[in-house]
């Protein structure tokens, strides 16, 4: 990798943009001191907006630079991605995010002491887990550069959690940098407050040949796999690696793609939205077995499981309510775990009804699925243009019932009837 914007597939404007704040950060970290607390007190104060083209690195300290970002972009855009390699350029010793100093090296493998990272692993985030990190981003920085709070799915912020973050966007600490990552700016996934408040970095889904250019030099994948798992995976790149290298992901999405032909009748119809559903219900608890085993065994170790003092079996009985809190922090991932395996079936399967769609036009568009290219084909003739519209509307309206907090298997059999009458 020849630095830490290597892995952005396909987002040439975006690295630019960054780029540019980077060089505007390091110059800020070299410019004469201009404050009692040694530092600057506001980056807006000094930043220029830069929401257009990002153009050359600007001379002046802090052009470029703010406080706050939001990476939007679909899913496989590199959202994540993009932050993380952002932060490692801000960690930069040399200020350019060359991807081999101990900043940059450190950043990107999770391990950077000024560099928090916010998975949720469950529904939502909390306004206590909130609260626990803006106050501890209001420390300086270890390392005399930046503290730096990357947050995926910011979207899944609860209102109190988000009144949380804009209380300290609104008054940020002089070396505090926010990364936020979501679909969008939309009100329904970052508030309207914490987007006035923040720059925007807006990411694209990559081409399929980005992908599979990436798959081969980065992965050693061949060229003619890595072309075929780039276009069903939509541009997505972490779905495209696991549908060249895990046979199972290759197996789940055949499983996912024989749903048109198996709706042959209301009970085949049910039959599809059971087996469809327990399939992700079975990736889930696969996903997060090992996790939650880990996590039970180390909170029962750390409460004197095992132990044969006087006091551990009193402290065990104890227990039961951090046990139980364990517990439901577990259950709350594996819904989501599951809900996120769910939703990548129904993007295969509405995949195929845009193929459908294609062919009934004879459009001059490649299809996603060149494995199930004949089957789209067969149903664009049975369907035409219009019935394929039909299907591909239930599949998304299925997916949209999900992320409403529809219970998935009413949303799934409300879907496989659609699709069976069409």
């Amino acid at each position: 990798m020849t630095d830490v914007f290597g892995d952005l597939v396909g987002q040439d404007e975006a690295v630019a943009m960054l780029r540019r704040a980077a060089a505007s950060a390091a110059a800020l970290l070299r410019a004469p001191v201009t404050s009692p607390a040694g530092g600057y007190d506001d980056l807006d104060a000094l930043a220029e907006e830069h929401d257009g083209d990002p153009g050359p690195a600007p001379a002046d300290p802090g052009a470029g630079m703010t406080h706050a970002w939001i990476f939007t972009g679909p899913p496989g855009s590199g959202r994540s991605v993009a932050a993380r390699a952002f932060a490692a350029a801000l960690e930069c010793v040399h200020g350019t995010g060359c991807g081999t100093c101990p900043g940059c090296h450190t950043t990107l493998t999770g391990t950077h002491a000024d560099v928090r990272l916010v998975v949720p692993e469950g529904l939502s985030i909390g306004v206590n887990e909130m609260r626990a990190l803006v106050l501890r981003a209001a420390s300086a920085p270890s390392g005399g550069r930046w503290q730096i709070v990357i947050i995926e799915d910011a979207d899944r912020l609860t209102e109190a959690a988000g009144n949380a973050l804009l209380k300290a966007i609104e008054e940020p600490p002089p070396r505090t940098v926010f990364l936020l990552c979501a679909p969008s700016t939309h009100p329904d996934d970052i508030s309207v407050t914490i987007r006035s408040r923040c720059r925007v970095v807006p990411l694209r889904q990559p081409p399929p040949a980005a992908v599979a250019e990436v798959l081969v030099r980065r992965d050693g994948i061949a060229p003619d796999v890595a072309e075929w798992a780039a276009a069903a995976a939509q541009g997505h790149v972490g779905r495209a690696r696991r549908l060249a290298r895990d046979p199972e992901a290759r197996q789940r999405r055949d499983a996912v793609l024989a749903v048109p032909r198996r709706l042959t009748g209301v009970g085949a119809a049910f039959d599809a939205a059971s087996s469809l559903i327990e399939a992700a219900e079975a990736e889930a608890a696969a996903s997060v077995a090992e996790i939650d085993e880990a996590e039970r065994t180390a909170l029962q170790t750390a409460l004197g499981a095992g132990g044969t003092g006087r006091g551990a079996a009193g402290a065990m009985r104890g227990a039961a309510g951090q046990l139980k809190d364990l517990e439901k922090r577990q259950k709350s991932r594996a819904t989501r775990a599951q809900r996120d395996a769910l939703d990548r079936a129904l993007v295969d399967l509405a995949g195929f009804y845009r193929d459908a769609i294609v062919m009934a036009l004879r459009a001059p568009v490649a299809p996603v699925h060149t494995d199930t290219a004949s089957l789209a084909g067969a149903g664009a003739q049975k369907w035409d243009a219009e019935g394929s519209l039909r299907r591909l509307e239930a599949v998304l309206e299925c997916r949209a019932a999900t992320e409403a907090n529809v219970k998935p298997r009413i949303a799934v059999e409300a879907m496989m009837l659609a699709l069976w009458r069409g």
